[in-house]
C-alpha cells in the first residue's frame, strides 16, 4: 500500500499562497512582464499630485523632457486636463535598443479638481522638468469669517 504525502510541510501557511500570487502580481506591474514581451506597460502619466489651501489649489505634474510649447492646459467645469508630446531626442536616427523605458508621443491626463476656481487668475510655469499650476479658489468657495454682533 502506497502512502501519499499530503502536505510537504506539516504546518502549512494559509496564507503562503496568496502572498506569492501577491509577489507576482507585483512583479508584472512593476514592469517585469515587459521584459519579455508578455504584457505591455500600463503607466499612468503624467504623474500628478493635488494639494490645497485656503486660497489656492496647486496642481504639480512630471513633465521631463516636455517642451512647454508642447503642452496644453484646459479647464471644462471641474475637470482639468493636461495635454502634450514628448518628442523623440532620437527621432531620425537608427538606434538599436537593448532596453527602452522613456516613452514618447502625445499624452493626456484628466483630473477632477476638489473646488471651483477662478478662471481669470491661473498660473502654469515648468522648472526643472515638474510643472506647477496655481489655481485660485473661486471667491464663493474661500472660507470666510463672520462677526458675532453682540446685541
Amino acid at each position: 500500500m502506497a502512502i501519499i504525502r499530503f502536505m510537504d510541510r506539516p504546518f502549512h501557511n494559509p496564507w503562503a499562497d496568496f502572498e506569492k500570487m501577491r509577489r507576482e502580481m507585483e512583479r508584472l506591474s512593476s514592469g517585469g512582464a515587459d521584459d519579455y514581451g508578455f504584457l505591455p506597460r500600463v503607466t499612468v502619466y503624467p504623474a500628478i499630485n493635488i494639494s490645497e489651501d485656503e486660497n489656492t489649489v496647486l496642481v504639480r505634474a512630471e513633465v521631463p523632457g516636455v517642451d512647454p510649447a508642447d503642452l496644453d492646459i484646459s479647464i471644462e467645469g471641474e475637470t482639468l486636463t493636461i495635454k502634450g508630446e514628448r518628442k523623440s531626442s532620437t527621432a531620425g536616427q537608427k538606434h538599436s535598443y537593448h532596453r527602452r523605458e522613456i516613452e514618447t508621443g502625445r499624452f493626456s491626463r484628466a483630473v477632477t479638481l476638489p473646488t471651483k476656481i477662478n478662471l481669470e487668475k491661473i498660473e502654469a510655469k515648468t522648472l526643472d522638468g515638474l510643472m506647477t499650476i496655481t489655481l485660485p479658489k473661486a471667491e464663493e468657495v474661500k472660507p470666510r469669517k463672520i462677526t458675532v454682533r453682540v446685541d
